[in-house]
């Protein structure tokens, strides 16, 4: 993993070991992985992002851990802002004090209390244009969140979710096969070992006889 304060790439750069962040993106005390790719307009915050996975434009990631092979689509936004609905206002004012003249301080323990509520991606998801994962959610590796989804509770390994809120439609594939492949765990697999079995990835079941125990 590389860590990335601020790199300015343009389009034509190839993928490779260092991670590709378009100009107009910004990365804020963040780690990314190799083969990574942050799309235009892209805002990543205090996440730590995995080997190959990409963000198209205008994602926003914000205290997440997102895992290999994820693809993020435009629009998306990971963890986004939450406020103190049992305070007697929720409003900035009342954590973002020093900007309101209230304090010299801002009020850290609500910002600890944000950090505390993580987003977590597993591998080798798909999170379609304009989705929200909201504060705390896990979701799990080969999962499928649907365009515009709304996502307020924990997503299963393979499970295909959609609406507002997010509820599940139909598994990617029966119980079986995904055991299967979250044994193989093909997304730890090194990339010389990627290229040399780089056909088998187009195929299910071949794969699964080959590689599954």
């Amino acid at each position: 993993m590389y860590e990335v304060t601020r790199h300015h790439a343009g389009d034509k750069q190839k993928l490779g070991l260092q991670p590709r962040v378009h100009e107009t993106a910004s990365v804020i005390e963040s780690v990314l992985g190799s083969w990574v790719d942050i799309g235009r307009g892209s805002s990543i915050y205090l996440s730590m992002i995995g080997d190959y996975s990409y963000t198209a434009g205008d994602a926003q990631i914000v205290y997440t851990d997102v895992g290999k092979f994820c693809s993020i689509a435009s629009y998306v936004r990971l963890n986004p802002g939450n406020h103190p609905t049992w305070r007697v206002s929720q409003h900035h004012f009342s954590y973002r004090k020093k900007d309101y003249g209230f304090d010299s301080q801002d009020d850290e323990g609500f910002f600890e209390w944000r950090k505390e509520h993580r987003v977590t991606i597993g591998h080798d998801v798909w999170i379609g244009h304009n989705a929200t994962v909201m504060p705390g959610v896990k979701v799990g590796t080969g999962a499928v969140i649907g365009a515009g989804a709304i996502v307020t509770k924990d997503v299963d390994p393979y499970a295909i979710v959609v609406g507002v809120p997010a509820k599940p439609l139909r598994p990617r594939f029966p119980k079986e096969v995904a055991d299967k492949l979250l044994d193989i765990a093909w997304w730890d697999w090194p990339r010389e070992m990627l290229e040399e079995r780089f056909d088998d990835f187009l195929h299910l079941e071949p794969f699964l006889e080959k590689y599954a125990r």
